[in-house]
C-alpha cells in the first residue's frame, strides 16, 4: 500500500506544475479558461498530497515498519494515538504534514473565490502551485516518508518516537501550528498577485483580512500550547527559555500582529500601502525560514529535527528566493504606492498604530539576530557563543511594556488629531488606576524581592502598565454599554452582545487586548519566584513560602520501556492536607534518554513546582522546587486571547432592511 503513497506523490508534482504553467499563461494571457486550470489543478494535488498522507498515516497505524521513517519514528508498544501523532514526528512527515494543510487553504482559497477577483486569482493559484511544487520536490527527491528499508534492516519493533514528544499536548501541538505557520501563505500569495497584476488598490487586503486573522490565531494557540508543553514535559520550571525553534514560531507571530494593526490604517485612512505590502511578505517568509531553522541543524535546540546539510542549502535558497522575488516586486511597484493621506500629529491613532508596528519590528530584530548569533559567531570567530535568556528579557522587557502600554492608549486615542478635553476625559481614571496599582506592587514586592535587579524593575512596572490597560478596556465597555441601556431596549449583557456584533474589530479586539493583559500580569509574577535545592531523607520537611513538602518515601519504577524512580511527597498549608505530589525521574531504555517528569500544584495564586533530580542509594531524595507567582494567568488570558480573536473572525448574518408596505395612492 505504500506504494500507493509513493505514487500520489510523484504524480502530484507534475499536476502542481501544470497548474503553475497554467495560471502564468492566464495571468499574462488574460485567459479565463487557463485561471480554470490553475484552480482544477489546486484541488487535484490536495486531494493526491492528502491521499499520501492517508496511506502514511495507515503504515504507521499497521507498524509497516518496511518503511525507513515508520521503524525511526514509531514502535510496536506506543498507543495508536501516539502513532499516528508520530507521522509528523520526523523530518519528512512534517513536510508532508506542512504541504497538506498548505493544499487545504489552497483549496479553501480557490472555492471561495471562484465568483470573485478574477483578475488576481491566476497570479494567486501561481503562488500557491509554487510553493506547492517545492515541497513536493523534496518529498520525492530529498526525503521520501515512503523509502523502504532493505529486507536485513527491517527492525521487529521499531526505534520508536522522541518520548519528550508522547504527550497529549503534542498531538495538536505541530498541528496548530502549521495550521498558523503555512496558512499566511495565502495572504503573501494575494499580496505577490497584486504587485505582479498591478492591482494595487484595497481589494487584495479586504480579500484576506479573514485569512490573515485564522492562521494569526492558529499561531498563537500552537505558541502558548509549545509554552504549556515546555512547562510540563521538559522539567526546569519555566514555559519559555527564548529556544531557538520557539523563537523559529514567534518570529512571524510579531509581523504579522504589526500587519494586523497597521492594516486598520491603510482601510481607515488609505495610509501605509507599502509598509502593509512589506509586512505581508516579511511574515510568510519567516514562516519558511523557521521551518528551514528547525530542519537545517544549524541550532541547537530539544525541538529541532536532525541535521540534514542538504536542507542547509535547498530550503534557504528558497526561503531566499521567496522573500527576495516578493521584495523585487514590490520595489518595482512602489511609484503606483504613493500617495495617500499624511500623518496629521503625533497625537493621534495613526501615530500610536505607527509606534507599535516599530516596537514589533524592533522586537524582531532582536529576537532574530538573538537567535542567530551563535551561527554567526561560529562562522566568523573561534567558538559558538550562545545568549541565554537574561539577553532577551533585558533587551526585550521595556520593549514589551512600551506594547503593552500603547494597547491602552491607542484605542483611546481619535484618528487624525486627538484634542486636549478628550485626552484628559479619556486618560484620567486609567492614568490614576495604573499609578495605584503601580505604587501598591512596588510596596508589596519590596518585601519579597531580596536583592533587585532590573527584570525585577520591569515586573512591577508591567503590573502598574496592565492595571492601566486594564482600566482603559474596561471604561471603553462600560460607556459604550451604559449609552445602549440608556434607550431603554437592552440590558448589560444584550448590549455587551450588540457592540460584539456590531463593532467586532473593536470591541472583539479590546477582549484579545485583556487577554494580554492576563498574560503580562502572569509573566511578570516571575520576578516573585522562589527555586530551591534541598537533598530530604524520609521524614524530612521543607517548607517554602506558606506551604511545606514532607517526603514519604520512593519507589522504583519498573516498566517494560524505561525504568527510574518516583518519589511520594505530602503537601501541606499549614495542617491542612493539599496531595501527593510524585515527580518521578526516567530512563528510557530504547532511546538511552533521561526524562524528568515534574509533579505540579496549581493554584491561581502560584504553582508549586517539584522535580526528582536524584535518588541516592540511603534513600535520599533531591528534589528541585520552584514556587512559581501567577503562571497560571497566562494560560488564562491565553484563553481569553483565543475567545477574543473568535469573536472578531465570528461571521454575523448582514441584517435585510426591513421593506415596509406601501400604502397605495388615493
Amino acid at each position: 500500500m505504500s506504494e500507493l503513497g509513493a505514487l500520489a506523490l510523484r504524480f502530484a508534482l507534475p499536476v502542481a506544475l501544470l497548474g503553475l504553467v497554467a495560471g502564468v499563461v492566464a495571468a499574462v494571457r488574460e485567459l479565463p479558461r487557463w485561471t480554470r486550470v490553475a484552480e482544477r489543478s489546486v484541488h487535484a494535488v490536495a486531494l493526491l498530497v492528502t491521499l499520501a498522507i492517508a496511506v502514511l498515516m495507515v503504515a504507521f497505524a499497521a507498524n509497516d515498519f518496511q518503511l525507513a521513517y515508520v521503524a525511526n519514528n514509531s514502535a510496536r508498544d506506543m498507543a495508536l494515538p501516539y502513532r499516528l501523532a508520530a507521522v509528523w514526528g520526523g523530518q519528512a512527515g512534517s513536510l508532508l504534514l506542512w504541504l497538506v494543510i498548505l493544499m487545504g487553504y489552497s483549496s479553501a482559497c480557490v472555492v471561495t473565490q471562484r465568483h470573485q477577483n478574477r483578475r488576481l486569482m491566476p497570479w494567486v493559484t501561481a503562488v500557491l502551485h509554487a510553493n506547492a511544487i517545492f515541497f513536493l520536490v523534496l518529498l520525492v527527491f530529498v526525503t521520501d516518508p515512503f523509502e523502504k528499508l532493505p529486507p536485513s534492516h527491517v527492525l521487529s519493533d521499531g526505534a520508536g518516537l522522541n518520548p519528550l514528544l508522547q504527550h497529549p499536548v503534542m498531538m495538536i501541538h505541530p498541528i496548530t501550528l502549521y495550521l498558523g505557520l503555512v496558512g499566511f501563505v495565502i495572504p503573501y500569495a494575494f499580496g505577490f498577485a497584486a504587485l505582479l497584476s498591478g492591482e494595487l488598490d484595497s481589494t487584495w487586503f479586504r480579500t484576506t483580512r479573514r485569512w490573515t486573522l485564522v492562521p494569526w490565531l492558529f499561531l498563537s494557540i500552537g505558541i502558548l500550547l509549545g509554552g504549556r508543553w515546555a512547562y510540563e514535559v521538559l522539567g526546569w520550571g519555566g514555559y519559555w527559555a527564548w529556544d531557538p525553534v520557539e523563537n523559529a514560531s514567534f518570529m512571524p507571530w510579531l509581523p504579522a500582529t504589526a500587519y494586523l494593526h497597521s492594516v486598520m490604517i491603510q482601510e481607515k485612512r488609505n495610509m501605509l500601502k507599502t509598509w502593509n505590502l512589506l509586512l505581508i511578505g516579511l511574515t510568510y517568509t519567516l514562516c519558511l525560514f523557521g521551518t528551514f531553522l528547525t530542519r537545517s541543524g544549524i541550532v541547537q535546540s530539544v525541538h529541532a529535527f536532525a541535521q540534514t546539510p542538504l536542507f542547509q542549502l535547498v530550503f534557504l535558497g528558497y526561503v531566499l528566493l521567496a522573500g527576495g522575488l516578493f521584495l523585487a516586486a514590490l520595489l518595482v511597484r512602489r511609484g503606483e504606492l504613493q500617495g495617500g493621506s499624511q500623518l496629521e500629529s503625533m497625537v493621534s491613532r495613526e501615530a500610536s498604530f505607527l509606534l507599535n508596528n516599530w516596537a514589533f519590528i524592533v522586537i524582531l530584530a532582536v529576537v532574530f539576530v538573538g537567535t542567530l548569533f551563535p551561527v554567526f559567531s561560529e562562522l566568523f570567530g573561534e567558538r559558538r557563543i550562545v545568549w541565554g535568556p537574561s539577553f532577551f528579557n533585558q533587551l526585550l522587557g521595556p520593549l514589551g511594556i512600551f506594547l503593552l502600554l500603547l494597547t491602552g492608549i491607542g484605542p483611546l486615542i481619535a484618528w487624525r488629531k486627538a484634542s486636549r478635553s478628550l485626552l484628559r476625559r479619556q486618560f484620567t481614571i486609567p492614568t490614576l488606576t495604573g499609578l495605584v496599582v503601580l505604587l501598591a506592587t512596588f510596596v508589596l514586592a519590596r518585601n519579597g524581592i531580596g536583592e533587585w535587579e532590573l527584570t525585577d524593575v520591569y515586573g512591577v512596572i508591567t503590573w502598574g502598565v496592565a492595571a492601566f490597560v486594564a482600566a482603559t478596556i474596561v471604561q471603553e465597555y462600560w460607556r459604550a454599554i451604559r449609552a445602549r441601556m440608556r434607550k431603554g431596549e437592552e440590558n448589560a449583557l444584550q448590549a455587551f452582545g450588540t457592540l460584539l456584533r456590531k463593532n467586532q474589530q473593536r470591541y472583539g479586539g479590546y477582549i484579545v487586548h485583556f487577554g494580554m493583559v492576563l498574560i503580562f500580569i502572569g509573566v511578570a509574577g516571575s520576578i516573585l519566584e522562589e527555586e530551591r535545592l534541598e537533598n530530604v531523607k524520609p521524614g524530612d520537611e521543607i517548607e517554602i513560602g506558606d506551604k511545606r513538602i514532607h517526603y514519604l518515601t520512593a519507589e522504583a519504577i519498573p516498566e517494560q520501556h524505561f525504568g527510574g524512580a518516583r518519589a511520594r511527597l505530602a503537601l501541606y498549608r499549614g495542617d491542612q492536607p493539599l496531595g501527593v505530589m510524585t515527580p518521578e525521574k526516567r530512563m528510557y531504555w530504547l532511546q538511552e534518554q533521561p526524562a524528568s517528569i515534574p509533579s505540579v500544584h496549581s493554584t491561581l495564586r502560584e504553582d508549586l513546582y517539584v522535580i526528582l533530580t536524584a535518588l541516592e542509594q540511603d534513600g535520599s531524595a533531591t528534589l528541585k522546587i520552584y514556587r512559581n507567582p501567577l503562571v497560571n494567568w497566562i494560560w488564562i488570558g491565553g484563553v481569553i486571547f483565543v475567545l477574543g480573536t473568535i469573536s472578531v473572525m465570528w461571521p454575523h448574518p448582514r441584517r435585510r432592511q426591513r421593506v415596509l408596505p406601501q400604502t397605495p395612492a388615493k
